[in-house]
Order: C-alpha cells, then sequence, then structure tokens
C-alpha cells in the first residue's frame, strides 16, 4: 500500500500527476511520492487531485554522478522554497545534456527534434527513445536505447558533474531525507564498497524494495541496513503502464505491496533535519 518511487510526465513517466493518483488510488495505494527526476514540479498536480482520498509524499529522485557512472539519490520531505533554485540549475544541466544527445544522433544520420516539454519538465533518455520511434529509425524504446542512447552507445552523454557528495548535502541542507535509489543498477562498482562512500556523503537510507532487485539482493540491502542503521524504503519505480495495456490501473503500480509501516521512520528523520 506503499509507493515511495513514482514518475510523471514532469519527467519521464507517462501519467500526468492527477492520472498517476488516481492510478494508485485504484490500485490500493495509501501512500504515493512523487519523486520525478531533477524537478519538484508536479507536486502541486498531485496534492490538488489527492486531497484526503490519499496521502502525497513530495519527494525527488536527483542525478548524482559516481565513478563515471549515473547514481540516483532519493530524497523525501524536501522544503520546496530551498531546493527548487538548486534543482533549476540541475534541470538546465539535463536540456544540455540532452541536446548533446540530438546532436551526436543528428552527426550519426539520424536527425530527431527534441520534444517540446513544459516548464519544469526534466528532459531524458525516454524522450529521445520516444522521438526515434516517432521517426522511424527504431521500432521500440528498447531498440533505441539498444542502439544509441545506452550508457555505453554511441549517441550517450554523461550526465554533468554533480559527486554524491554534493547531491547529499544538497537534499539534507533542504531538509529531504537521501536515499539510495535501486543500488544493483548502479554500474560504478560494487553495492558493498559504494555504500560506504555514500554513508560518509551522508546517506540515510537505501531502496531495499525495488522489482529489478533479486531476492538475495534485497536480502543483502536489509542487512546492511541493518548493520548501519539505515531507512528502508522500496517503491516499483513506476513510468506509467506498460506498452499494449490500455487499462491505466492495470499495471505494475502497486507491485511489491509495501507496509505503510516504512514510511513512519523516514518521516521521523526528515523532522530532525
Amino acid at each position: 500500500m506503499l509507493e515511495l518511487h513514482c514518475h510523471t510526465t514532469y519527467s519521464d513517466g507517462t501519467l500526468t500527476p492527477g492520472e498517476l493518483v488516481e492510478a494508485a488510488i485504484a490500485t490500493g495505494v495509501k501512500a504515493l511520492a512523487i519523486t520525478d527526476h531533477d524537478t519538484l514540479s508536479g507536486w502541486n498536480e498531485a496534492f490538488e487531485a489527492a486531497g484526503q482520498r490519499l496521502e502525497i509524499v513530495p519527494g525527488v529522485e536527483l542525478s548524482t554522478v559516481h565513478n563515471g557512472r549515473s547514481l540516483h539519490i532519493l530524497g523525501f520531505y524536501p522544503d520546496a522554497a530551498k531546493l527548487s533554485e538548486p534543482l533549476a540549475l540541475r534541470l538546465e544541466g539535463r536540456k544540455r545534456r540532452a541536446q548533446q544527445m540530438v546532436a551526436n544522433l543528428a552527426e550519426m544520420g539520424y536527425p530527431i527534434e527534441l520534444p517540446n516539454l513544459g516548464e519544469g519538465m526534466a528532459p531524458g533518455r525516454p524522450h529521445l527513445a520516444t522521438a526515434l520511434v516517432k521517426a522511424g529509425y527504431v521500432h521500440s524504446a528498447r531498440e533505441a536505447f539498444d542502439r544509441f542512447l545506452g550508457d555505453d552507445q554511441p549517441a550517450y552523454v554523461h550526465y554533468e558533474k554533480f559527486s554524491i557528495e554534493e547531491g547529499i548535502e544538497l537534499l539534507r541542507s533542504t531538509g529531504a531525507v537521501p536515499v539510495w535509489a535501486h543500488p544493483y543498477l548502479f554500474r560504478g562498482g560494487e553495492v558493498e564498497e559504494v555504500l560506504q562512500e555514500l554513508l560518509a556523503a551522508g546517506l540515510m537510507g537505501v531502496e531495499v524494495y525495488h522489482p529489478s532487485h533479486t531476492p538475495a539482493q534485497t536480502q543483502n540491502l536489509e542487512k546492511f541496513c541493518a548493520q548501519f542503521g539505515l531507512l528502508m524504503t522500496g517503491g516499483s519505480d513506476y513510468h506509467g503502464p506498460l506498452p499494449g495495456m490500455k487499462d491505466k490501473h492495470s499495471s505494475t503500480l502497486n507491485l511489491l505491496n509495501l507496509p505503510l509501516s516504512l514510511l513512519e521512520p523516514v518521516k521521523q528523520a526528515a523532522k530532525k533535519l
């Protein structure tokens, strides 16, 4: 009944915040975090749509770079007034990165137009993948990533440098609880070693429960959290209905059936920052 990792059309999700709220309610979610990439722009619409029917957990998924690879840190309950301006700078960096990937594709003979995103929306590789499909260069977003946009593919551009230390400091200084998102998806080092570096930087939690984690990986993360006194969170990393699904409510949302009891320690930690 708890979803602490979801995206909307303000980053790379396919549902608006209002649509996401309705889908969450329909699938039995009681508390929903809005964690768009490097933007808080979806919050207000989600709060308005939810009313008293659903608890909205304000959040963000911050993009940092570690060992030359993208490392994402979730931040829960940030002070929007303090975080909005720094995120605006991160958003501009995202736009520059997307434009460079568009330029790379053009040089390769695959010109596309970057979608015209609204104010406060964060461009990402899924938007470029959609444009490649629309232009007829590939048949699917998966093919776009495999051929052009994946981490080691020819059109890929690294995020602008923003270290884990800078990211965690930014989140904590704005009242947000920093949580390492989907650790076993990180490709820049062993989880155990990177976790030590994140702890030294002030990490407070780990996204233990994620669809990409195997049962053994989940058990490892539970052990680490117990060992180091870290908060445990989880979510489906929901981006919208799977391709071919007509029903927005029939999806991977609430896939993990996480208990609401995971949220209270996060709330208490945020109050102490």
